[in-house]
């Protein structure tokens, strides 16, 4: 059988900057490609750049440098290619799996084992149609199985904000938990998000992006 490939646009040691394991060390895998194309993309590179090849166990063995380290499978949008399943069912042997994915491409063959962290796209995206019809009701089954998983909304500026709110609140998804409100600070300063966040009482954790407060001037993975 031949051994399963991956295009990837980039194999970085870093610090998690995002969701509620930012501040750990992480490896991440940044796979090349994308069906969206969000107006604030801070990872435009992943889509003009071509990649590299690597095979699952080129990817495994590079992360098995970094022992018992979490690893992060990015993009781009990771479910574009079917060597993903194959390449977390290997790095779930020995490590904590985290997954982020554009919310556009169905979480129903991702192991329960992952922490899948879903984009819920906003309007100031220009994506805010494209989330998966299936994904709400895949994210409640897999909490009922006992998955850790996490919902992202990127809040460009004030409608951003009620829409994620609204949406929230159409969808019962504050009883999904691990909810995260993350601000585009060139456009929506957080001490207004967060103001927001205490004003309307929403049990959402605020995000900042710890990479880009570390690293101001970096350009992509560091």
């Amino acid at each position: 059988m031949n051994e399963q490939t991956l295009i990837v646009n980039e194999l970085f040691y870093s610090i998690q900057g995002e969701s509620s394991y930012a501040g750990f060390p992480c490896f991440f895998i940044r796979l090349s490609g994308c069906n969206l194309r969000c107006g604030y993309c801070d990872s435009q590179y992943s889509l003009e750049e071509p990649g590299e090849i690597f095979s699952v166990r080129e990817i495994v063995d590079r992360a098995a440098t970094y022992p018992g380290v979490i690893t992060e499978i990015t993009g781009g949008e990771p479910l574009l290619q079917n060597g993903v399943y194959e390449l977390i069912t290997q790095l779930e042997k020995n490590h904590l799996v985290l997954l982020e994915t554009n919310g556009a491409c169905s979480i129903k063959d991702v192991s329960l084992r992952t922490v899948v962290i879903i984009d819920v796209k906003c309007p100031s995206s220009g994506m805010s149609g494209h989330f998966h019809p299936d994904n709400l009701n895949l994210l409640r089954r897999r909490k009922e199985s006992g998955a850790k998983d996490e919902i992202k909304f990127v809040i460009g500026d004030e409608d951003d904000f009620f829409w994620a709110k609204n949406f929230i609140h159409d969808n019962k998804m504050d009883q999904l938990g691990g909810i995260l409100f993350s601000p585009i600070r060139d456009t929506f300063a957080p001490e207004r998000l967060a103001r927001l966040i205490l004003d309307h009482g929403l049990a959402v954790r605020l995000q900042l992006q710890l990479h880009t407060i570390i690293w101001p001037h970096a350009q992509r993975g560091v």
